[in-house]
C-alpha cells in the first residue's frame, strides 16, 4: 500500500502497478492518494475519500459521504447499479471501449468456427483423423449487430473486412459509421430476418433484458447463427436454448451467458453446434491498459475542473 499526502483523497484498487500508482500521483500531486489490494481493505477506509476507482458495497456507499465520483474497471457496471447507487449522486465512470477490439476480433472467430464447423475440425486432429469437408465462408452474408457502441462499431469494422452486408439494430436509427443500414428496435423482427448472424453487443439493461424470446428466434433464418459477448440474459435462456436444440436456428457462440460461472449441469454446454467461451473474450493485458487509461484520463479532467467522460447514465444502465 503506497501513499501520497494532502486534499482530495482518492482510494484506489485493481491491477495498479507502481508505474501507473507514479502517473497517478504525478496528475493530482496534492491528493491523498491510497491503493489497496483488497476491496474490503478500501471499504473500510472510504470514509473521508472523494474518490474510489473500484467495486463500492451499498454498506461502503452509505459511509462515503464525502464521495463524489465512483470509477468501475467494468466496461458494465452492472454490479454497481444497485438501487441505493442509482438514488445517489455519486457520479459513476466506467471503462467503456476498453475491450472493443478483443472483443469484436472474439465475435468474428466464433463467427467463421460456426461457419465452417470448426469444432469438427477439432475432434479430427483430437482423433488423429483426416476428415475433409465442405464449408462455408463468410464472402456476402449477413451480420446483425444488436448495440452500436464501441464493440458494435468496431466488429461492423471487421465485419465489413470480411465483405459481409452489416446491419445494426439500436433504440434510434441514426446512421453510424461501417453500418449498412441502421435498423429501430420497433424493427426488430424485420432485422432478424435478415440476419445470417445475429451479435449481441448490448449491455443488459431493464430494456434488453429477455428482447430475445421465442417470438424473435423463430423469426430469425434456420441456417443463421446467435452470438453473444456482451451480457448474458438479453437472450432469455430457456428460448434460447430451445432455439438451439429444436432447430430454429442453426446454433450458437456463447462467451456471455444468463448465468456466470456457467454451472456444471447447463445444458448448454453440450448443446449442438453450440461453442461455449468462459466471458473470456476481452480478457487481455491491452484491455487492462485500455481501461486503466479511461481513469487516468478522467482523473486528469477532474483535477482540471473539466466534464468527466464515459459517465454512466444509471437509470439506462450504460
Amino acid at each position: 500500500m503506497a501513499e501520497a499526502n494532502d486534499k482530495l483523497r482518492i482510494l484506489l484498487t485493481g491491477e495498479i502497478d507502481d508505474k501507473r500508482f507514479a502517473e497517478l500521483q504525478a496528475i493530482a500531486p496534492n491528493a491523498n492518494m491510497t491503493f489497496y489490494e483488497k476491496q474490503a481493505d478500501m471499504e473500510a477506509a472510504v470514509e473521508g475519500a472523494d474518490i474510489v476507482a473500484g467495486q463500492l458495497s451499498a454498506g461502503a456507499l452509505a459511509r462515503g459521504r464525502k464521495l463524489k465520483w465512483v470509477h468501475s474497471w467494468a466496461a458494465g457496471p452492472n454490479t454497481q447499479l444497485y438501487p441505493e447507487f442509482v438514488a445517489s449522486p455519486v457520479v459513476l465512470t466506467c471503462s467503456k471501449g476498453n475491450g472493443a477490439i478483443p472483443l469484436a476480433e472474439h465475435a468474428m472467430m466464433l463467427m467463421i468456427m460456426l461457419n465452417r464447423n470448426a469444432m469438427r475440425w477439432v475432434e479430427g486432429q483430437r482423433n488423429r483423423k483426416w476428415d475433409a469437408f465442405f464449408h462455408g465462408e463468410l464472402n456476402g452474408l449477413t451480420v446483425g449487430i444488436i448495440g452500436a457502441g464501441y464493440s458494435g462499431v468496431d466488429l461492423a469494422l471487421k465485419a465489413q473486412a470480411f465483405h459481409m452486408r452489416v446491419l445494426g439494430l439500436r433504440r434510434n436509427q441514426k446512421p453510424t459509421a461501417n453500418f449498412d443500414r441502421m435498423y429501430s428496435r420497433d424493427q426488430l423482427h424485420e432485422f432478424l430476418g435478415e440476419c445470417d448472424f445475429v451479435v449481441v453487443t448490448a449491455p443488459k439493461t431493464p430494456e434488453t433484458t429477455d428482447m430475445l424470446g421465442e417470438a424473435e428466434f423463430r423469426a430469425m433464418k434456420k441456417t443463421a447463427y446467435y452470438v453473444c459477448f456482451s451480457r448474458g440474459g438479453v437472450a432469455n435462456d430457456e428460448a434460447l436454448y430451445r432455439a438451439i436444440t429444436e432447430g430454429w436456428i442453426a446454433g450458437a457462440g456463447l462467451d456471455a451467458h444468463g448465468v456466470e460461472p456457467l454451472p456444471e449441469d447447463s445444458p448448454f454446454w453440450n448443446a449442438p453446434n453450440t461453442i461455449v467461451t468462459p466471458h473470456n473474450g476481452a480478457t487481455t493485458l491491452a484491455t487492462k491498459a485500455r481501461g486503466y487509461q479511461i481513469f487516468a484520463d478522467n482523473l486528469i479532467r477532474y483535477v482540471a475542473g473539466e466534464p468527466l467522460i464515459n459517465i454512466v447514465d444509471k437509470h439506462m444502465g450504460y
